[in-house]
């Protein structure tokens, strides 16, 4: 099985290195205001992983389910306290977020494997 973690990450790096080289000030000013969004301050660095990672589930966004799978790891949150918020994103978002359900299960079990 290949390392779906290793290569996100190479590939998500590649690409953004790529976009801010073009130094496009309105894609540089959006990085830097999700850099600072999910930074500590009244609500904790976890819970706004957690807040990420349902809005990315029911947006469905592959990319965005794995970048909040991954920081909520580095958080130290766990595996049952992830797939409740990943409940409440099925509920809002409904049946056709499964799919992406799925692959946020595969990531994370892949996160966990890396430990």
């Amino acid at each position: 099985m290949s390392d779906i973690v290793s290569e996100f990450n190479a590939y998500r790096s590649k690409m953004n290195d790529a976009i801010l080289a073009d130094n496009n000030k309105i894609i540089k000013r959006i990085f830097n205001l999700d850099t600072n969004a999910f930074a500590e301050g009244a609500l904790d660095k976890k819970t706004k992983e957690l807040l990420g990672l349902v809005a990315s589930t029911v947006l469905r966004c592959d990319d965005c389910i794995k970048y909040h799978l991954e920081s909520s790891h580095k958080e130290g949150l766990s595996k049952e306290e992830v797939v409740e918020a990943l409940g409440i994103a099925t509920l809002v978002g409904g049946t056709i977020v499964i799919p992406h359900l799925r692959k946020a299960y595969e990531y994370w079990d892949a996160l966990d494997t890396q430990r």
